[in-house]
């Protein structure tokens, strides 16, 4: 992964202008506007297969009177330009060195002065007419196959409509023109300010001493029950009987994929069997093996933040999930709060692939606002959010951290007290002991007050479910039900199975858990681990 990121960080810092009397050689009888005709400009492209792979050039209107010209870019040293990817990157990685361009794709013609097709048909992009539905539903129809090319959430034929406060209700429905109304129309004032903590990844003895030691018990809301937080659980090296008693102590188990595959498009463009496997799958294990049986496990976050688009959120309909959590929103004056996406989302596509559901789904999008990561928001020019604080790359000291958690809570406290996500992978905060200590005294702190509380994302949505004043929510009881801690962990003891499977050959691994042993260790095409039959 590191190479990876080094490789893009290279593609955007090390492309440098590439001059000499040999570019204009080159570009000798080169027909610029001819080039140029229909071509973005954020594009870059070769003018010749076999020449230098580090070479590309975009068009830019910087000509004479406006006119196109070609800009030549050449990558560093030992890279070559990924024309596919639109990016520098190690040559050995780099494998369309003799492709000149990304490949054109065919648009549908949408917007014309004059109807070209009967009504309920739109047009393909060779003027063929096709009946509306069959536009962005997943596979090509057009001859062409343009009506699978303009698919956005901006433009998606079949889009959801935008936010109609007269048809969306609460409680199964919340939108807002531009994501940032308070449910129920309560003042700020007497709004509570939620902040949730999330983790992603597996859960083992590398991170149980953190979350035992942030969520002792001892440290509780206005409301008397100890403070919550959702642990999204990837299944490779995770310790079930620890998942066990973190659920059995109210936190909420979500889920973050069964392969954790580090393939980005996988995600991205992942089928909707795909996505079944990855997170029912998920679901399956989980509840089997940390013998969760309520129900509970209603969440999940793709992987990387790679939504899936309409085919994750379909299968998530149809699999009774609650919330997706993988959409970020950028940095705004003004943070969002939670929506439903039976209405289009109330802000831009940001974030991975840009991937966002452009249909009508019955499923809450737990957002995720940037987090503003400047050191002195008063003084410093603005710099883009992030979404996961150890992706905020800046934060390098425990007193970086400190002034980035107080400088967030404000924003959001002292506008419309969206809630506050605070999202984590466990080994950052173990990085440094400053860092845990800091969350610890900002936890402590925030505890002080009496209108903030640490909660879960499902308490969050049960709150805007039923938005409820601060004055009343000591006896709110959506939030009572995890309040008292029962019982004793399920097992001092776990079974630490050794497994192996079929799908990862030569592997054994451990799997820890308070139930019987599975005969194989469960994977994507045998989640329970009994056994399948290929």
């Amino acid at each position: 992964m590191a190479r990876r990121h080094w490789a893009l960080f290279v593609s955007i810092m090390c492309l440098c202008m590439a001059a000499g009397k040999s570019q204009q050689e080159k570009l000798e009888g080169v027909d610029v506007e001819e080039v140029c005709a229909d071509r973005p400009a954020d594009e870059y492209f070769r003018l010749e297969a076999d020449g230098d792979c580090r070479e590309v050039y975009r068009c830019d209107s910087a000509g004479e009177d406006g006119t196109n010209r070609l800009a030549p870019i050449k990558c560093a040293g030992g890279l070559a330009f990924d024309v596919l990817r639109q990016l520098c990157d190690w040559k050995s990685n780099v494998k369309n060195c003799d492709v000149q361009e990304k490949p054109r794709k065919a648009q549908p013609i949408l917007k014309t002065d004059e109807p070209i097709c009967p009504e309920g048909k739109l047009s393909c992009g060779d003027g063929e007419c096709l009946d509306k539905e069959l536009f962005c539903n997943g596979k090509p129809d057009c001859k062409d196959e343009s009506d699978e090319n303009a698919c956005s959430v901006d433009e998606d034929p079949n889009r959801a409509p935008e936010c109609d406060p007269t048809q969306c209700a609460l409680p199964d429905c919340f939108c807002s023109a531009d994501g940032t109304r308070i449910p129920g129309g309560i003042e700020p004032q007497q709004v509570p300010q939620m902040i949730t903590i999330t983790f992603n990844g597996a859960v083992n003895v590398d991170n149980i001493d953190l979350y035992d030691d942030l969520f002792n018990g001892q440290r509780q809301n206005p409301n008397g029950c100890s403070i919550k937080g959702t642990f999204f659980v990837s299944h490779k090296y995770t310790n079930y009987s620890a998942v066990q008693d973190l659920h059995r102590r109210g936190h909420e188990i979500s889920v973050f994929s069964l392969t954790h595959k580090d393939d980005p498009n996988y995600w991205s463009g992942g089928s909707y069997d795909d996505w079944l496997a990855e997170m029912a799958g998920s679901r399956l294990i989980v509840e089997r093996f940390a013998n969760i049986t309520d129900g509970s496990i209603i969440g999940m976050r793709a992987p990387y933040l790679r939504v899936g688009g309409n085919k994750q959120f379909e299968m998530m309909a149809d699999q009774f999930f609650v919330y997706d959590a993988s959409i970020t929103a950028s940095l705004g004056r003004v943070p969002i709060w939670p929506y439903t996406l039976y209405f289009r989302m109330p802000h831009k596509c940001n974030g991975n692939a840009h991937n966002c559901p452009s249909r009508s789904h019955p499923v809450w999008e737990m957002v995720m606002n940037e987090l503003d990561r400047r050191d002195d928001p008063t003084f410093d020019e603005s710099l883009p959010g992030c979404h996961m604080v150890d992706s905020c790359s800046n934060v390098a000291s425990g007193e970086q951290f400190a002034r980035l958690l107080r400088h967030n809570f404000n924003r959001h406290y002292n506008s419309n007290r969206a809630p506050l996500g605070l999202h984590f992978h466990a080994s950052w905060l173990k990085s440094k002991k400053e860092y845990r200590d800091e969350l610890v005294k900002f936890i402590e702190e925030m505890l002080g007050r009496n209108d903030v509380f640490f909660v879960t994302n499902l308490q969050v949505i049960q709150w805007m479910q039923n938005p409820t004043e601060l004055n009343s929510l000591r006896d709110f009881q959506e939030w009572k039900e995890k309040c008292d801690v029962k019982g004793q962990p399920y097992c001092s003891l776990p079974n630490a199975c050794p497994l192996t499977t079929r799908e990862l050959p030569g592997e054994t691994l451990r799997l820890f858990t308070c139930m019987e042993c599975p005969n194989n260790y469960p994977w994507i095409l045998d989640p329970t681990g009994d056994g399948f039959s290929v």
